[in-house]
């Protein structure tokens, strides 16, 4: 059950500043020649010489690091681990020659990159390590984790999960897909050309051309739209995003405990039930009631009741 909103400071704390509830360190490191740049929460316990067991966690398409992923990165070390957040290849502080690209084939690599970094930290028990994905980056972590040597449990809140069929219900039907890929393939080509970037705003309360129009989080500066988020969509995101099917990744994760944190309220349930059922090794799921998408990312009790499953989940596989 959804629990009640944590009221006055209590719930300004968990929202707004809780990254300053753990010690983060600014790390870079490398995927595929491009420069990454992270930090990595550590409990305020820390002690230098401590190996704790760690966990990458990757947030919604079109953030940055200083999002939703900050506030469960600060969460997780405070519940005991070393949390590693970064910024994408063409996102936010790191490199890259294609900006806000949401490549889902890229950011898995990414993924990979990092848990290979990640698992050479002095503060980190390499053979106890995690992914956590939030929304988008729930497929890609999963991808991670089935690719990776080092992620040995995956734990999934408020996981955006697609397949074809699940595209062509959410984005107008087969046609509107195609005519989005088409879009995708033009700026490809303008890109190939001459390295023209074409961009739409990733969000807006008054712009119909934004991709996600009226959305709350981002279009609010209590919230996701912060300093640090440029506010585009590369328009070559289209036939990556669309064309990739996040369900069938399942299938890959057979030796890979894997728990789910939804809501029927939240954004397309059917996939994460899709990909749960898909699913042949060991499982667990935790669905609350009446929670929005947006509120994962950033209402305390949905934070809270997320982050205490996940950290549970990962202290019973992770040993």
């Amino acid at each position: 059950m959804k629990k009640t909103l944590l009221a006055g400071a209590a719930a300004t704390f968990l929202s707004m500043g809780a990254a300053d509830a753990a010690t983060s360190k600014r790390v870079v490191f490398e995927s595929n020649g491009d420069r990454l740049v992270g930090d990595l929460y550590l409990p305020d316990s820390y002690k230098e010489g401590d190996k704790l067991p760690a966990v990458i966690v990757t947030g919604a398409w079109t953030t940055v690091k200083e999002q939703m992923p900050r506030t469960y990165a600060a969460e997780m070390a405070d519940r005991g681990y070393a949390a590693l957040v970064f910024d994408f290849r063409g996102w936010g502080q790191s490199d890259g020659d294609r900006r806000q690209y949401e490549n889902p084939t890229r950011k898995t690599e990414d993924i990979v990159a990092a848990a290979d970094y990640l698992s050479a930290r002095p503060e980190v028990d390499s053979a106890r390590m995690g992914g956590l994905g939030i929304c988008a980056s729930a497929g890609y972590m999963a991808g991670a984790t089935a690719q990776s040597k080092h992620l040995r449990s995956l734990a999934l809140v408020a996981p955006w999960l697609h397949n074809q069929e699940i595209v062509n219900d959410t984005y107008g039907g087969a046609d509107s897909v195609a005519s989005l890929i088409a879009v995708s393939q033009d700026a490809d080509a303008a890109f190939e050309t001459d390295g023209t970037q074409k961009m739409v705003p990733a969000a807006s309360a008054t712009d119909s051309s934004a991709i996600m129009y009226q959305a709350p989080y981002y279009t609010e500066e209590d919230r996701g739209f912060i300093p640090e988020y440029v506010n585009e969509f590369n328009l070559s995101s289209w036939e990556p995003w669309l064309t990739y099917d996040a369900v069938s990744i399942a299938a890959d994760l057979e030796t890979v405990p894997v728990q789910i944190v939804h809501s029927d309220a939240a954004a397309i349930p059917q996939g994460a039930r899709r990909f749960y059922q898909e699913l042949q090794g060991q499982k667990a799921e935790l669905w609350l009631d009446e929670t929005t998408q947006f509120e994962f990312y950033d209402d305390p009790a949905a934070i809270e009741a997320s982050a205490d499953a996940t950290a549970k989940h990962f202290a019973d596989t992770l040993k």
